[in-house]
């Protein structure tokens, strides 16, 4: 009976997290690489390999352009390598490079201007970025979108919200002068802004009135860390008439799409602002383990449509995520590409060795500390 347990332990972890993690952050790299790929044939140079993972390969094929596409064991990112790439972090070889022929090494990526060499690099980020504003209009073009209007329901005894003088039935049209269509929408600005003076505007019985809130801060345990929000003490509305389903044409879902990433990308600065300023804990920094977990708990609530759209929140974070100007990431090569552009000769390769060395000092701490992070996270858990 133990071992029958522990094969179907060992089948639900696989099923309900290992799936649903790799689903997800197998779309989500191979579209990142893909638009490294793409920009690089689009300039003319030549791809040797194509992975998805690190480490040995388990299979692949070479195309017709004598590119190696893989599928590798370790499927924690992926990279797309040049020609004249030493490694997968698309290092320069310039050993290598010498001993082209010349129109090899014209196929090169190091032979590239500054500009194609900087296009192909941040065509990967930019992938991400189109990923999710794909995901998001395909949503709201398809499925439409479930709005709760921004009605207060009730308000909580010795809130904020009862002390600025709302009132149930109170309907809120803005929130410092932006407009609010939802409960959402109100939800948003609110928690993004704890301890800040608001100005709500509502609409009630005897006319439109202003009245300042200042949201409590309160913290939230949630899947990928303690959040700390700003809260007013409100209720929305459990009337089945308050809840409306918008459909959107092509050209309002690429809109929302655009909104809804420009919102991720946003709220993860705003974050990161706020951890530098120390008002924010750094337990929200998730890793693989986390990543799966909120895959598996996704797949189960949301099915398929709730992975997708988890895909497209982690589509804008890896692609801001390699915006960072570390030495190994693409916005370390886009610091060097800078660096080439504005002096009119690159940085010399001693110089770069030493910043590849950092960036991978850099990036292995961040993969330590975060996978520590999720397994205190887990461990808290049980």
């Amino acid at each position: 009976m133990e071992f029958a347990a522990s094969l179907w332990s060992a089948g639900h972890l696989v099923l309900g997290y290992l799936v649903p993690f790799l689903f997800v952050l197998t779309i989500v790299v191979f579209v990142h690489e893909l638009g490294h790929f793409l920009v690089g044939r689009w300039c003319g140079v030549d791809v040797h390999t194509f992975s998805i993972g690190f480490g040995r390969e388990l299979f692949g094929f070479n195309d017709r352009h004598g590119t190696r596409w893989r599928f590798a064991l370790i499927p924690l990112g992926g990279y797309v390598k040049f020609s004249g790439d030493a490694d997968a972090a698309s290092s320069p070889d310039d050993a290598a490079v010498k001993r082209m022929t010349a129109d090899e090494r014209a196929r090169s990526l190091p032979a590239q201007s500054v500009g194609e060499r900087a296009a192909i690099v941040a065509a990967g980020p930019i992938a991400n970025f189109l990923l999710a504003i794909l995901i998001f209009a395909g949503t709201s073009f398809f499925f439409g979108k479930q709005v709760l209007i921004p009605r207060v329901d009730g308000v909580v005894a010795g809130s904020a919200a009862e002390r600025a003088g709302l009132m149930a039935g109170d309907l809120v049209v803005a929130i410092d002068g932006q407009k609010v269509t939802s409960f959402t929408d109100m939800q948003r600005i609110i928690s993004a802004r704890p301890e800040e003076r608001l100005s709500i505007t509502v609409e009630r019985s005897s006319g439109t009135l202003d009245l300042p809130v200042t949201p409590a801060l309160q913290e939230m345990k949630t899947p990928v860390g303690t959040q700390r929000i700003g809260v007013i003490g409100v209720k929305a509305s459990a009337k089945p008439e308050d809840w409306t389903t918008q459909h959107f044409g092509v050209v309002d879902s690429l809109g929302m799409g655009v909104s809804e990433t420009w919102f991720v990308v946003t709220r993860t600065y705003d974050y990161i602002a706020k951890l530098v300023r120390g008002r924010e804990s750094t337990d929200q920094l998730s890793g693989p383990i986390r990543i799966a977990q909120v895959s598996g708990l996704v797949a189960s609530s949301g099915g398929l449509l709730g992975l997708i759209n988890l895909a497209a929140i982690l589509s804008v974070s890896i692609g801001l995520m390699n915006l960072l100007p570390v030495p190994m990431l693409d916005g370390g090569h886009l610091m060097f590409y800078l660096y080439e552009a504005l002096r009119g000769r690159p940085l010399s390769p001693r110089a770069q060795e030493i910043g590849y060395r950092l960036g991978l000092a850099l990036v292995l701490m961040l993969m330590l500390f975060v996978t520590w992070n999720d397994i205190v996270h887990v461990r808290g858990m049980l």
